[in-house]
Parts: C-alpha cells; structure tokens; sequence
C-alpha cells in the first residue's frame, strides 16, 4: 500500500498497523457539475444521493430533480475497453482514478397522493446498485414511496444504408406487390424487424415483376452502426410504505432486498414487484406511545439472514429473519449508557442516527449522529468500540441549529474498504477522515473543493474510546465565536451530506451541492 506522500510503508513495520495508522495524503482527482463564482443553483439539481456498485468502476448519483446520473471509470480498461488490473493501486506516479459521464436517465417524477392530498417529491433518497448481469447495469433507486429496479444496457442502433433494387423502376415494369408491403415495410425498418404476424406479408399481391422470380429481392439491407445506453425501468415497488422510506438494501443472496420507512421495514424479491413481506413493525397500537422512528436500515454484507436498523434514540438493533417471520425481538442491541448529568432538551436530538454502515467483512457497524461517529463491534454489545469527534465545536451553538432546523441534518457515513478508516461530511463543504486503526490518531479535515488541504489545521485526536469512565464528551474550546475546531468559520447553509467510498481503494466521491468531486490517496 503506498501511503501519504507516495512512499512506500517501510518493511519494519507489520503490514496492517503501517496502513492503517499513517494518515493518507488526500489530492484532487475531478469534480463534475463544477459551478462557476456567482452562479445560482437550481434546487432540483442538488445531489441527494451517491452510491459505488462493487467493483468500483460505476458511480451512480440521484439527485432533488428525480434524476439518475451514472458514471464509468475510465482509467482500468485498456483501449478496447477490456479491464485492466495492473497498478490500480499505484497513484505515486501523478495518475488518478478517472470517471467520465455515461448516461442519466428520469427516475421519478413528482406525484400527488389525492387520498392523502400529499405531494410526493421526485428527490432520489437512496440508490443501490444490483449484481450485473449479461453486459447490463442494474440498479434499485427510491423517492418516498416508490422504489424502482433499472436496466441500463447498450443496445445497438439499426439502420437502412442500402435498398437492393429500384423500387420505382420495379413498379413501372410491373406489380411488384401490394401496398400493404410497402408500408408494412416501413414499419419493419422503423422498428428493427418484424414478426410474421406484423409483417403484413399474408396480403401480399402474388403477381410478380415482368422479370420473373429471379427479380424479386428484398427491398432493405439492415446494418448496426453504433451503440446507445439504454435505461428501461424494469419494476416498480409501490404502495407499500405509508411514511417516507429512508433506506433501501440489497440483500447478500442476490434476490431480495429491503426498505425501511419511520415505522417499518419490508423484505421485496426483486422479480416480484406486487407483493412484500412485513418483517420490522414498530407502530404503537396508540400513536401517543411512540417514543422512536427507525431512521435507518442495511443487511449485512455475507450473511442473507441478518439485518441491522438504527433508531432516533441513537441505539442498532441486529436482527435474525430466520427467528420468526415478523422480527418484533432483536438478536442484538447496541448503544451506548448515557452519561450521567450531561442530559439536557437536546440530548435525544443529537443522539438520533441518521446512517448505519456494516464494514466489507460484516464485523463492525459504523454509525452517524449529529455530534459523532461511532464504530461498534457487533460481538460487543457493551458500547461501542470508539468514537471520533465530528460536530463537538458545535456544543455551544445547539440553540441556534435547533432554531434553524440544522440541528435535523442527516449526515451519511462510509468505511474504506479495508476497513482502516472512516468517514463522513460536515459543515461549510468539509468532510473528515478518521483513522480507526490500533495506535492510529489520524483526523484529517478536507475541503470539497480542487484544495482539499486549504483549510487543513494539523489537529490529530486520538478516538475517545466510549468504554472508559471518562465522559465521552472533549470540548475544544467552548467558545461562540462561530469557528469551527480548525479555526475557520463555519457556514450552516453550505452541508455535505452525501459520500461514498470507493469499494477497494483509497478514493471518496462527494457531494457539494449540485457538484461531484472525488479525491484519491
């Protein structure tokens, strides 16, 4: 693994902790949507959503407009555009991980439920990609209350670039045949090709040319030029979900998958589109005794039995499909004790989890609330194993997030695919890499912009481990001078949400209003 500043991790040192500890030196790669100074931005064309598929050379991003926009990379396929392995790692040479824009296509259009008299936004709240197959790209894409299953294939475009004998020369010598071939004809060639029964050949004239049998020819030759993406929207999952569905995920056999809205999650096989399984309820009988929303739901990466889902107490439940067919008992829960005399009005706001994400080998789950990220073990269900500090210099400020409904932010969180780092998107276009290797103190702060270090302050924290006696929360400065713990002032109305990290490299897409960027190390 080639490590920050592209030197290689010397041999003394074992493999895995020089990886891991060693914080990575991040450069710009590309940004696409770029806006320029001044330039006003449609809210239907800010990025709403952001998923790799698992070999990390597609990009699909969702956006508030209904649309789905996908990406390819271009710099593993040699020029015949077979995949190339050699030095996909190997970025110390100036090259980088390089996407280029493929297709979009019209996921979801607004809608108006006149039974409920409510609107339904075309905004793309998550999307996950399915196993390839066949050369095609498929796709799981969700608003609030419809999910749909996408095809995107190349198909080729037929064209007439030759006609065999001269038609009007034809019909002055003679009858060729009726005028139902003539315009069964043309329909064939608009349509690439006819059946028998379309063909209108059933009413052919049988007279023939003066020429004989021997002039007869057919009228076209039909040849493929060049190809065209495709996007067929092949189901559509709909009118099952009665509140706004914040999570969709593919299961591990390839078959099913679930969605999860406030108060339930349902399981879908993927070929059957009228018909869902409820398996998670957490509706009260009386609607007064709720007391918590699932805000988040994943299946985990290997075994096609176990799911987890988060709640906006800030506690995971791991659940087992094979213990009953409605999962009202969890195998597992993890959260973490609350501290005693740090409660206060905000308390159960901050602590509500707007993401869960399982690690590529299924033992840890990676959460994400308003102040933190937490890494849990899920053979440990004593706390979690730790945590980092995100929003901790906005302790002083709750009152105004929550005047100002900042305090309501969902932030998204990823892992890398070794599982040495973490990450997640903060205030004023920023986003934070964390280091949770043992022995690591990597805390990097990067800028979604073409210099990603502008801002960077040198201010490594060690993880503050959740299971020690002291109080899980550090204050850096508990002052209100509205900067953030680099020293720079922050900026509420400029958030990054959104980001994903590349299944098996070092490289992070992000999303900064209506602009991808992507960086790599």
């Amino acid at each position: 693994m080639i490590g920050g500043g592209g030197e290689e991790a010397t041999a003394t040192a074992p493999a895995p902790a020089a990886e891991g500890s060693q914080p990575l030196d991040w450069k710009f790669a590309q940004v696409f949507g770029e806006r320029t100074a001044g330039e006003e931005v449609q809210e239907v064309d800010i990025i709403s959503a952001i998923e790799f598929d698992r070999t990390g050379d597609h990009l699909a991003t969702g956006d508030r407009g209904g649309r789905v926009v996908l990406f390819e990379r271009t710099d593993t396929r040699d020029h015949g555009g077979h995949r190339r392995e050699l030095e996909r790692m190997d970025y110390s040479n100036g090259r980088h991980p390089e996407f280029r824009y493929k297709t979009e296509f019209q996921s979801h259009e607004p809608e108006f439920d006149y039974l409920k008299s409510l609107e339904i936004e075309e905004k793309i709240n998550k999307i996950r990609w399915c196993q390839a197959a066949n050369g095609a790209l498929f796709l799981l894409s969700t608003n609030d209350k419809t999910i749909k299953f996408w095809k995107v294939q190349e198909k080729k475009v037929k064209k007439v670039c030759d006609l065999n004998m001269d038609l009007s020369r034809a019909m002055g010598n003679g009858p060729v045949v009726s005028s139902s071939i003539s315009a069964s004809s043309k329909s064939c060639m608009a349509n690439g090709g006819c059946d028998e029964r379309s063909s209108g050949y059933s009413s052919i004239d049988t007279s023939l040319p003066s020429g004989g049998l021997s002039s007869l020819r057919l009228p076209m030759v039909v040849t493929s030029h060049e190809t065209s993406l495709v996007a067929r929207c092949r189901r559509i999952y709909a009118h099952a979900h009665d509140y706004h569905i914040n999570s969709i995920s593919n299961n591990s056999d390839g078959e099913t998958f679930i969605s999860a809205d406030d108060l339930r999650i349902n399981l879908w096989n993927l070929e059957i589109s009228n018909q869902s399984f409820n398996i998670v309820d957490v509706k009260p009988a009386n609607m007064e005794d709720l007391t918590e929303v699932i805000t988040s739901a994943e299946f985990h990466p290997t075994h096609c039995n176990t799911l987890a889902y988060s709640s906006s107490r800030g506690s995971i439940r791991l659940i087992d499909m094979r213990q009953s067919a409605l999962c009202d008992t969890h195998s597992k829960l993890f959260e973490e004790p609350e501290v005693p005399g740090t409660r206060s009005f905000f308390t159960e706001i901050i602590a509500s989890i707007s993401d869960i994400k399982f690690a590529k080998d299924g033992r840890h789950i990676l959460s994400r609330d308003y102040m933190t990220l937490k890494l849990w073990d899920i053979n440990m269900d004593r706390g979690p194993v730790a945590t980092f500090q995100v929003h901790e210099y906005l302790r002083p400020k709750l009152c105004d997030l929550y005047e100002n409904d900042s305090i309501f932010d969902k932030f998204e969180c990823c892992l890398s695919g070794d599982g040495h780092r973490v990450a997640t998107g903060s205030y004023s276009n920023l986003f934070r890499v964390f280091g949770c290797s043992e022995g690591s103190t990597e805390a990097t702060t990067l800028e979604a912009s073409k210099n990603p270090m502008r801002r960077q302050v040198q201010t490594p924290t060690r993880p503050s481990k959740s299971l020690s006696t002291l109080p899980r929360v550090l204050r850096r400065g508990a002052d209100t001078s509205g900067v953030d713990a680099n020293g720079n002032a922050f900026d509420f109305t400029t958030k990054l949400l959104h980001l994903a990290w590349h299944p098996t490299e070092n490289s992070i897409a992000c999303a900064a209003s209506n602009s991808l960027y992507m960086y790599y190390a």
